[in-house]
């Protein structure tokens, strides 16, 4: 810093300044000779003659930091080794200010250091080098702000590494959780690097500085299969958040974060250890500092450049993608564009009725027990036919807001999407009106070409609302790929002994077990009649009554929950997703059966199927409240 510099950031000519640094300021004003010193101690000023005094050396090496360093042990190392080789640490902060890197900068050229290790605030920063250079100080530059000879450590390669670790395993929806700080825009680089080699497309969506809504979303719908972040105290509070929502961490979702290589303490209970590269940031202090000490003793030997072996500390919380190693919901079955008119009663013949509003949502219990499967946490495939028209891109971008895997849904040329009108009345109840059109030309042979969608299924959850050889069709195929058949009867009446025969849940209200079953009586020799094809579980829905479980083994009467009635078109269908995805989790037909009846409840409570199906979190945070008892903390297996 000289005359000039501080004459400028004082407002007063050179000579002012050299007059009361001197004591030569008789004629000067005690407020401007306070504002002038105040400068000159800020910012170190020396007079030419002493600041161009040849000094001894001091063996003080000065340490300029950008910000703090908290948990970072590269300080530790430019100590520790400083001290071996018989140098003290001066050590600045400048707070990521300029105005106070610049009072450091000056302060070290005061104290005459041997040598600096500086880690800029920014690029800008670097033409202040000409203060060291003046004084003939040897300087290293550190971070991303340090210039083309900047020492970094490596958190780029880092990055890409824990990446590849993921990819490798065959992750292909990679999430990135950041933290802003000095690694954030190297382990970035890293991450999108490692993607952009592996021939995979960068999805900013998926990069994440704050744990919100969104991201759960990502995992809520299995968007996204593993996380890779930046910071351990970040990949920690992403571990506690996933325990408090019920997700386990590799089974549902696998992470990877870097680690320094001090011991953190962890902060929060009942979270093992994470799955980490521990960054070796004393071993990059202690580089740093035998560098610009070889510098400044002029030694011929220099040290080799920095080279950190990256490996993982432990696999506890990686694993493959969920949908690799555990088993999904396979649905089967009508794909609607649903439209809703609420009249003040249903029609009937000789009555005409007019509708006050009216709703449009892709539907068709396809659709509805599809998407209410994947809100309850699971890998959902849904395999139909849609038309050519419009209504088919309705239908497949509902499918990937809810996660639902589309890949078995094919668009039809020259056919139309199916239409429901459904009536609703003030009191909930309803009537539905179908046009079939691409799902009446869903074949078995349809089914049979789609066959490896049924791979690693647990439950196959099939509606009648498709037709009947074709149900036929998905009860074998699910069969043969050892999944569980779920029978929702609609619209169909007489079902034929071969499609019953590969039924193992059969799911209808009393209409339709009144027409499945016409020659018994009593709902007691009806669910008999049909135990005798071979069905397993038979469950009769009989609306605000409940429902009824039939099996070989028990016949119980299960009361529903109550809930105000809006809306029960889609009661079944919440009923039968629900009880397919707590079978899935591992829980009993009747602790199922139980979660199910809520799931229908909160679904009549409502206008519309898919706005009314509810999530995994809604729906285990209301049964908590109300019957605690009934959702386990954690299920270590899937049936």
């Amino acid at each position: 810093m000289n005359i000039k510099e501080i004459a400028q950031l004082a407002g007063v000519s050179a000579s002012t300044v050299s007059k009361i640094v001197n004591q030569k300021d008789e004629s000067i004003s005690s407020e401007t000779r306070e504002r002038v010193l105040k400068i000159v101690r800020e910012y170190n000023y020396t007079p030419y003659a002493a600041a161009t005094a040849s000094p001894a050396k001091t063996w003080i090496l000065g340490i300029l930091l950008r910000s703090s360093v908290s948990l970072d042990s590269t300080l530790d190392g430019i100590i520790q080794t400083a001290q071996q080789n018989g140098y003290s640490a001066l050590v600045y902060n400048s707070y990521s200010d300029m105005e106070q890197e610049l009072k450091n900068i000056t302060s070290l050229c005061k104290n005459n250091v041997d040598g600096i290790i500086w880690e800029p605030v920014s690029k800008e920063s670097l033409s202040r080098t000409s203060h060291f250079q003046d004084m003939n100080i040897p300087l290293m530059t550190i971070g991303p702000n340090g210039g083309d000879n900047s020492h970094m450590i490596p958190y780029e390669e880092a990055a890409y590494r824990i990446t590849q670790e993921l990819i490798s395993r065959k992750h292909r929806s990679i999430a990135c959780i950041l933290k802003e700080g000095r690694r954030t825009s190297a382990f970035l680089n890293g991450y999108k690097k490692c993607l952009f080699d592996n021939h995979m497309k960068l999805d900013k969506d998926l990069i994440f500085y704050d744990l919100d809504e969104s991201l759960i979303h990502k995992v809520n719908t299995h968007s996204i299969s593993g996380i890779i972040s930046s910071h351990y105290r970040k990949s920690l509070e992403f571990y506690q958040l996933m325990n408090t929502l019920s997700y386990r961490i590799p089974e549902d979702i696998s992470l990877i974060s870097l680690k320094n290589d001090t011991m953190e303490n962890l902060a929060f209970p009942n979270i093992s250890e994470i799955s980490t590269y521990t960054m070796l940031n004393a071993d990059f202090g202690s580089y740093l500092c035998n560098k610009i000490i070889t510098e400044i003793e002029k030694r011929t030997d220099k040290p080799h450049s920095f080279v950190q072996d990256f490996h993982l500390d432990n696999e506890i919380t990686v694993s493959v993608p969920f949908n690799l190693n555990v088993p999904k919901i396979t649905v089967v079955g009508s794909i609607n564009i649903d439209t809703y008119l609420n009249v003040p009663q249903l029609p009937h013949s000789g009555k005409t009725v007019s509708s006050s509003t009216s709703f449009v949502y892709p539907g068709g219990k396809g659709i509805n027990q599809s998407i209410g499967a994947a809100k309850l946490g699971h890998r959902v495939t849904l395999i139909g036919n849609v038309g050519s028209d419009i209504d088919s891109a309705s239908v497949y971008n509902a499918l990937k807001e809810y996660g639902v895997e589309s890949f078995g849904v094919k668009r039809c040329n020259q056919e139309k999407t199916g239409q429901a009108f459904i009536f609703v009345e003030s009191s909930g109840h309803s009537m539905i009106s179908i046009l079939s059109g691409a799902n009446n030309i869903l074949t078995p042979e349809d089914i049979r070409k789609r066959k490896r969608f049924f791979k690693n299924t647990g439950y196959c959850l099939i509606q009648s609302e498709i037709p009947l050889d074709t149900v036929a069709e998905a009860c074998r195929i699910a069969h043969e790929c050892g999944a569980k058949t779920i029978l929702k009867p609609s619209v169909c009446g007489f079902i034929p002994s071969e499609v019953l025969s590969g039924v193992d849940i059969l799911v209808p209200n009393e209409e339709e077990l009144n027409e499945i079953c016409p020659a018994q009586s009593t709902l007691q020799e009806k669910t008999a009649a049909l135990l005798e094809y071979g069905i397993e579980t038979i469950i009769v829905t009989l609306g605000e009554n409940g429902c009824y479980v039939r099996t070989a083994d028990l016949e119980k009467h299960f009361p529903a929950v109550p809930f105000p009635s809006v809306d029960n078109t889609g009661a079944s269908d919440a009923f039968i997703s629900a009880l397919a995805a707590y079978l899935l989790y591992g829980y009993s037909l009747e602790e199922a059966v139980r979660i199910a009846t809520y799931a229908a409840g909160f679904c009549i409570s409502r206008e519309g199927v898919v706005p009314s199906l509810i999530d995994k979190r809604s729906l285990e945070t209301y049964i908590i409240q109300k019957e605690k008892s009934l959702i386990k903390e954690r299920k270590s297996s899937y049936r």
